[in-house]
């Protein structure tokens, strides 16, 4: 019997080697990222930024609360050395302010490629270089748009970091992030790439990576290595209700810093492709109201006067559903793609007007490098109040001056919003309706005429103005 023992212990222990062998130990699948980065570090560089002196002001108390939700300042804020204090005898101190970030060689002969944020405002920047040398360097250019500045030093023996093809990353794969964390230099971590082409409210035009890989204050403009050694994206921001690292990091992807740059240092500034048009996302409501069958593509809710748009013939009320081959799922797939284009570049539309699909050839112009505009008075007018009895609206007809000001013909004004199909669809009162399911009414009893021909349980496009911007909202009309 003890032999039949034995020899069953033996068979479950060689079963359990054989597993073991086939499954592996769990820390052998995990990288060994030591020789990684012994070959990356030397491109690596840290920025130290110093801004002109300036009169200490009262410092504002954020009273929102810790466990308020919030982007930290720029999320990757360079971290800020204590104030140099200044000045003469019985004049009012001043202070230089120091902030660290991080930043890496990107061509030989001397340009650094880092943050734009990191270098705003800074009257001296100090590239210090991975064998120790400091060198100061000059900013070239910056683009705020992208978040990407542009440095250039004078020194020899440079080790510029090997740029990743663009295309070539997938959502899993091990990144690398080497840069200097509350001024930490050097500090390495590592994670995986999350996602890709997030699209974010406050950078229209950077589809960026989103990784886990640990990013902090002072990482800001340090580069995201891929397990090849090469360069896919620039370290930029963070989400987080701290202001430090909570598991989501966004780089730029390395293909749009590298295009930046070029225009940086062969012209100083950069150009990018202007469509003309304001766009906004495609909810269900609406998705079924322009005749899709899932809400997807970007729809126009305003066309610029004598802008690319205007002159192809687009309107509000498209909906893009392809840009260039480029399929759309959110509108905020549209501006990095029409801002990554050249002017002058002849670009193809898919769009949906009138539930209809339709193709159109359009020629981009250049993006305008500011704008700028004084807003007139808001007038308030006596309200003439007149119901629209099927939506819960009352309505009166748009003044001159809201016309003007919206840049429409006509155009009615919401008094007051009662229960109904109106506020369950997000009509609030001070909007401007400036078209209904394509028509445009100028007076009430017009609205209230158009409606009733409207069928019942129908959902249609409702275009108003608000705050200075248009935007569509889908209105489903009442049964009777």
């Amino acid at each position: 019997m003890r032999g039949v023992l034995d020899v069953c212990r033996g068979a479950w222990l060689a079963l359990f080697a054989l597993a073991l062998a086939g499954c592996g130990h769990p820390a052998s699948a995990l990288p060994d990222f030591s020789s990684l980065v012994k070959a990356v570090s030397p491109a690596v560089v840290n920025i130290t930024a110093t801004s002109a002196p300036t009169t200490p002001e009262p410092v504002a108390v954020d009273d929102n609360g810790p466990g308020t939700p919030a982007w930290a300042r720029k999320y990757l804020a360079p971290e800020a050395a204590a104030p140099q204090a200044s000045g003469d005898d019985g004049d009012p101190e001043t202070e230089s302010e120091i902030s660290t970030g991080s930043g890496f060689v990107l061509w030989e002969d001397g340009y650094i490629i880092t943050n734009e944020h990191v270098v705003d405002g800074a009257s001296e920047v100090t590239a210090r270089l991975s064998d120790g040398r400091q060198l100061v360097a000059k900013i070239v250019g910056m683009d705020k748009p992208s978040d990407i500045a542009l440095l250039k030093v004078k020194a020899d023996g440079l080790s510029p970091a090997r740029i990743a093809k663009p295309g070539m990353l997938k959502v899993g794969q091990w990144v690398l992030a080497i840069g200097s964390p509350f001024g930490f230099d050097y500090s390495v971590t590592a994670g995986i790439v999350s996602a890709l082409g997030r699209g974010l409210a406050t950078e229209q035009y950077v589809p960026f990576i989103q990784t886990d890989a640990a990013i902090n204050p002072g990482n800001s403009g340090g580069p995201l290595f891929d397990m090849n050694g090469e360069v896919v994206g620039v370290n930029s921001q963070i989400y987080s209700q701290t202001g430090g690292f909570m598991g989501v990091a966004f780089a730029i992807p390395i293909d749009v810093a590298v295009k930046v740059a070029r225009e940086l240092r062969d012209s100083g500034r950069v150009r990018r492709g202007w469509l003309g048009v304001v766009v906004q996302e495609v909810t269900r409501g609406l998705a079924t109201s322009f005749g899709l069958d899932v809400p997807r593509g970007a729809l126009i809710s305003e066309v610029t006067p004598d802008g690319p748009a205007a002159q192809a013939g687009l309107r509000a009320g498209d909906v893009i559903l392809s840009y260039d081959g480029y399929r759309l799922n959110s509108s905020r797939d549209l501006p990095p793609r029409v801002g990554s284009s050249d002017p002058g570049q002849v670009v193809t539309l898919e769009l949906m007007r009138d539930r209809k699909p339709i193709r159109v050839k359009i020629q981009l112009g250049e993006l305008p490098q500011a704008t700028s505009s004084t807003p007139a008075a808001r007038a308030v007018p006596v309200p003439r109040a007149r119901p629209a009895v099927d939506l819960g609206l009352d309505l009166r007809s748009a003044t001159a001056h809201e016309q003007s000001k919206a840049g429409i013909d006509g155009g009615l004004a919401v008094v007051g919003v009662g229960h109904g199909a109106a506020r369950n669809a997000g009509v609030q009162a001070g909007d401007l309706i400036v078209s209904i399911a394509g028509a445009h009414p100028r007076t009430p009893e017009e609205f209230d005429h158009f409606v009733q021909r409207l069928t019942p349980g129908s959902t249609v496009p409702v275009l108003v103005e608000r705050g200075g911007g248009p935007m569509f909202l889908a209105v489903e009309i009442p049964q009777r």
